[in-house]
């Protein structure tokens, strides 16, 4: 008995000790494991199947959740496209351009967020890496970054810290298309998940608060290849509060590639979320419909889903900074846009691009602030509302119908609360009759007229039809004319009156164009 005894005893203690010498072998490796702290991600580990239940997670619901309120609530914020790009004077490129070609000499991202804040915006949406895989931050899992470009500034550290400072939330756009990283390619997709996942766990660790991550370049892959499912859990982990949204969230049918058109969005329970989950619609740079519907499907649940607008200051439709200066859109077509983009639930991101100095150029930081003013953004406020719809899905007359196709360019488009379906005459001369309650009052008009448009892959040139051209009110058996213009509508035609109108009907009418006229949008609104 003694003699089992001591071996059962010889043979615990050599375990022991045996585990004893072991632990600096483990600890070595889990240091390497970390590599200088940072998490190493990898397909065996237990993130792949976190599952993250709170308020802040999507669920079905008829109602926004906690998080949805937020972004809703916050409603305007800047865009800001920067890297790379910037320095080679296109709007993408392939990843293979030297890290040194980023040099932004006179870099300050402190000017950055102090425009964003003079213009009223609530929080600042960075692009972290676009779809060339350059990176603005210091990443321990990739050399194509700021580290190894002219100007070694973490960029977002530096804009983070800028958003503290002025009192502004923090955003992260983080494109999934990344065409520099050679695990992209791999025939395991858990392999470029995982250095996904590494590069999230970097950003959302490393600089506070995140109030929003923006998703960009889905359609490269199928959507089940990202890993949403292991990059959703993470996200709530690690920032609770964090929105999440992919671009082109919506399809028509489950698996389908056929992407709904944000003017078709009006309807509860008719199309599928296909980057699921994720709390938000995305689809740039589309505008959604004032009658826009939040209720989505996947798996057989409802879900609520608010959306996300993106358009740029630039005239031209640039989201990244060119070497020459451009012109802005009109100060009337950006406040009408405000008012649209935000109403309903939805939220709106405007894109001021940095420039090759590193510097927000002062004529679009004029811009954006004097909107700011013109709407009396601030912080503690609710944002601002336009007014009554009074002409919208009223009857409508037109004096032609281009190709005589009323269900694609009819009148009742002008009416109907779409920026993408618009009326479209057949003649050079037209009319757009709306007939209005007569009890309805109005002291404000907005026209969107479909312009001409020349699109390249940098630019988007826009050039108005309608030249000469008045506004009638029926009284007394009679057309009166209460706004007569003689030169081009321009983005957007807003009319204000200083006192209110009442009548039966109102009349566009175009007495001189260069094509046949088309509008988007005649609004008649009671301010």
């Amino acid at each position: 008995m003694k003699i089992s005894l001591q071996k059962s005893w010889e043979a615990i203690t050599s375990s022991f000790f045996r585990r004893i010498l072991m632990l600096p072998v483990l600890l070595i490796l889990v240091l390497v494991g970390c590599k200088g702290g940072h998490k190493i991600f990898s397909s065996n580990m237990e993130n792949k199947n976190n599952s993250v239940k709170s308020s802040n997670t999507l669920i079905p619901s008829t109602k926004p959740n906690a998080t949805q309120q937020k972004l809703i609530d916050r409603g305007y914020g800047m865009f800001m496209h920067f890297g790379i790009n910037t320095f080679l004077d296109v709007e993408w490129s392939d990843g293979t351009a030297a890290a040194a070609k980023y040099n932004p000499t006179m870099l300050d991202c402190d000017q950055w967020v102090r425009v964003a804040r003079d213009a009223g915006f609530r929080y600042v949406l960075l692009t972290t890496k676009h779809h060339d895989g350059f990176c603005l931050w210091n990443s321990k899992f990739t050399t194509y970054s700021v580290e190894s470009g002219g100007v070694k500034t973490d960029v977002v550290k530096s804009v983070s810290d800028a958003c503290k400072k002025y009192g502004l939330q923090f955003a992260v756009y983080y494109s999934l298309w990344d065409r520099h990283e050679p695990s992209y390619s791999d025939n395991d997709p858990q392999k470029y998940i995982d250095f996904m996942l590494n590069q999230l766990n970097e950003l959302l660790t490393n600089y506070g608060e995140v109030c929003e991550l923006w998703l960009d370049g889905g359609w490269e892959k199928k959507p089940e290849d990202w890993g949403l499912d292991q990059i959703y859990p993470l996200v709530k982990k690690l920032q609770p509060d964090c929105a999440i949204g992919v671009n082109q969230t919506i399809v028509e049918i489950p698996g389908s590639k056929v992407i709904v058109p944000p003017n078709n969005m009006n309807e509860d329970n008719k199309y599928y979320i296909q980057y699921f989950p994720s709390d938000f619609r995305l689809w740039d740079p589309w505008i959604v419909p004032k009658d826009d519907k939040k209720q989505y499907l996947h798996s057989g649940n409802s879900y609520y889903m608010p959306f996300e607008h993106t358009i740029c200051i630039s005239k031209q439709w640039t989201w990244f900074q060119k070497s020459r200066p451009l012109p802005v859109r009109d100060p009337d077509e950006l406040e009408e846009l405000f008012y649209w983009c935000t109403d309903n639930g939805n939220s709106l991101v405007v894109n001021i691009g940095p420039d090759q100095n590193g510097l927000i150029r002062e004529h679009e930081a004029n811009t954006v602030i004097t909107l700011g003013k013109r709407l009396n953004l601030a912080k503690d406020k609710p944002l601002p509302i336009n007014g009554k719809f009074i002409s919208m899905g009223k009857k409508t007359f037109a004096s032609s119908v281009l190709d005589n196709d009323n269900e694609q360019f009819g009148a009742g488009a002008a009416v109907d609360g779409s920026l993408l379906n618009r009326w479209a005459a057949a003649d050079v001369t037209a009319e757009l009759v709306v007939e209005l309650n007569h009890a309805d009052q109005f002291n404000k008009i907005s026209i969107f007229e479909y312009q001409d448009k020349v699109e390249t892959f940098i630019a988007n040139v826009r050039t108005n039809r309608i030249q000469h051209y008045t506004v009638d009110i029926w009284q007394d058996e009679n057309w009166v004319p209460i706004y007569v213009g003689d030169e081009p509508m321009g983005d957007c035609k807003v009319i204000r009156f200083p006192h209110y109108y009442k009548t039966s009907k109102i009349r566009l009418n175009i007495l001189k164009s260069s094509a046949p006229p088309s509008i988007y949008e005649f609004n008649v609104i009671d301010f």
